[in-house]
């Protein structure tokens, strides 16, 4: 087998051809950011040149099979010969604001893994606490307990992030901090009421 070639096409010119035909409001960033922000995610990271159709599908290396995404994003993107997939993935995921969502994910799979959003959680406890959970003091006590508990967590080898695992396991540990520190009973879910996550596909 033949060595793979190195990509030629600049990011300069993926985000030009990409800005006439894609709206910015279906990604997660601005055209004029789109050459330092990831496509997907949004978040300033090392951008990797992303073949739409794989290489080793026959994608040429042409700005119009090119997309730019992060090294996490570009590993988790679909590899499939039919370009459409790769932008309704990429709309699918979109998010309003930078650097939001993997802890958008992160909330995902708490809600998975809980059957209850982070949001209602925290909700429940501050109103028991008489504590309004759109208030300054509540959004200090969760940011506070946060980088806290961030410091009781750590990274699998070889990946520099928190994987979404690792962020909801966060969330919950700061919601449990937060109603011990308030005296409030934390909420329990009873497992009889949780629906199996593959009876839901």
């Amino acid at each position: 087998m033949s060595e793979r070639e190195k990509i030629k096409t600049n990011i300069e010119d993926i985000v030009k051809y990409w800005s006439k035909y894609i709206d910015e409001s279906d990604i997660s960033v601005d055209w004029t950011e789109s050459a330092s922000h990831c496509w997907r995610c949004g978040c300033r990271k090392n951008l990797e040149r992303c073949h739409i159709i794989p290489y080793s599908l026959g994608g040429l290396d042409e700005p119009k099979n090119l997309v730019l995404l992060c090294k996490r994003c570009h590993s988790e993107g679909p590899n499939v010969t039919d370009v459409e997939i790769m932008w309704d993935w990429i709309k699918a995921y979109k998010v309003p604001c930078y650097e939001t969502f993997w802890s958008l994910k992160g909330m995902k799979e708490y809600k998975f893994i809980y059957g209850k959003s982070i949001e209602d959680e925290f909700k429940t406890i501050f109103n028991k606490a008489k504590i309004l959970s759109n208030s300054k003091e509540a959004k200090d006590i969760i940011s506070n307990k946060i980088q806290e508990i961030n410091r009781n967590a750590s990274i699998h080898f070889g990946q520099p992030y928190f994987n979404d695992s690792t962020i909801a396991g966060i969330y919950r540990m700061t919601l449990k901090e937060i109603a011990k520190s308030l005296n409030i009973e934390f909420p329990v879910i009873e497992d009889s009421l949780k629906i199996p996550w593959w009876r839901e596909i």
